[in-house]
């Protein structure tokens, strides 16, 4: 059963990403603006940007930048999990999510229904053999990863409910975005 538009609710059947025209390959750009983002606007791509070039570590928040090439095209919104990995490792211990990320997982859900992405990644811990030096550290960020998912889909949902209390079903799906999962994993041989 669908709601309609005016009807307060929760949305269903709500997708995270729309597929139906095929295949598509994003360029990934590490930056909210720039060379880059000005070239793939220009030439009509799509793009994946990372979480990170949106993450203000001064001022602990995420900034959306008002009007660049990045917001004049679809893009997409990868969580970084990469970069904080790696921030991890430089720093230890971070304030947001699992201790590895440096903002919360409210602050991501936040910046993934307010930035204006096409989709949104969902939290991971990657597996690259830079980050994962063995098959138990592979397998621990595998489980985190699937771990990080639900805790992304409790606070959206927690986000959802509340605003279905006030909002169309159809208002509410596009407030608060749901994630697209990672499939995370990389096999190696330890020899």
């Amino acid at each position: 059963m669908y709601l309609e538009a005016t009807e307060p609710g929760m949305p269903v059947r709500q997708r995270n990403a729309h597929v139906d025209e095929g295949l598509l390959v994003r360029v990934g750009i590490p930056h909210s603006g720039g060379r880059l983002a000005h070239h793939a606007f220009n030439e009509g791509y799509a793009g994946m940007v990372s979480a990170s070039a949106l993450w203000n570590p001064k001022t602990g928040r995420f900034r959306i930048p008002e009007a660049t090439d990045l917001t004049e095209m679809d893009f997409a919104l990868d969580s970084a999990g990469f970069t904080a990995m790696r921030l991890f490792q430089l720093k230890g211990r971070q304030r947001g999510i699992a201790g590895v990320y440096p903002w919360t997982m409210e602050q991501f859900v936040e910046l993934a229904s307010f930035s204006g992405a096409t989709w949104v990644s969902q939290p991971d811990l990657c597996c690259e053999p830079e980050i994962a030096s063995d098959q138990a550290a592979i397998d621990y960020r595998i489980n985190a990863t699937a771990t990080l998912l639900e805790g992304m889909l409790r606070v959206v949902y927690a986000w959802q409910d509340e605003l279905s209390k006030t909002m169309s079903a159809r208002e509410v799906q596009n407030a608060v975005r749901i994630p697209v999962p990672v499939a995370q994993g990389l096999q190696i041989s330890f020899g």
